[in-house]
Formats: structure tokens, C-alpha cells, sequence
């Protein structure tokens, strides 16, 4: 039986403007890609009408991605 693989992405972890690599292929996720050429939103979590986490998947290599440190984010922005 195959497991799913997920690979987590701490964005509190991640310098810059969002983008980051992928893990498995290293293509470059940038949130401001809103073509799904190179990913694709496949899940968000919410929490008290605060984004928690989004799961992706990279096209390039089909990998799946869960993005978590939205709330550290948001609270470091306030």
C-alpha cells in the first residue's frame, strides 16, 4: 500500500515574499501564481475566520504540500 506523502512548509520558516521551493522538485510556489500552471490549491483549513493552514499540490511533480504559520504571520503583521 502506498502512503501519501506531505511535505510540510513552515512559512514562518520562509524569507522574503512567500515563495518558496518545492521540496520534492524544486519549483518555485509563489502566491502571487494565480495560474495553477505550477500549483494548485487543494484544501484550506480555517479556524475562527483565521486561514490556518492550505494544503497545494506542485504540477510540476504532483507532490502535495501543507503550508502552515499563517497565524504566527498574521499575528506578527498586527
Amino acid at each position: 500500500m502506498n502512503q501519501l506523502l506531505v511535505y510540510p512548509v513552515d512559512l514562518t520558516k520562509i524569507q522574503g515574499d512567500g515563495d518558496f521551493q518545492c521540496p520534492k522538485c524544486g519549483a518555485t510556489i509563489s502566491p502571487d501564481d494565480e495560474t495553477d500552471e505550477v500549483y494548485c490549491i487543494l484544501k484550506t483549513k480555517v479556524v475562527d475566520n483565521d486561514l490556518e493552514e492550505v494544503t497545494v499540490r506542485c504540477q510540476k511533480c504532483r507532490s502535495t504540500i501543507r503550508l502552515t504559520g499563517f497565524l504566527a504571520l498574521n499575528a506578527m503583521e498586527s
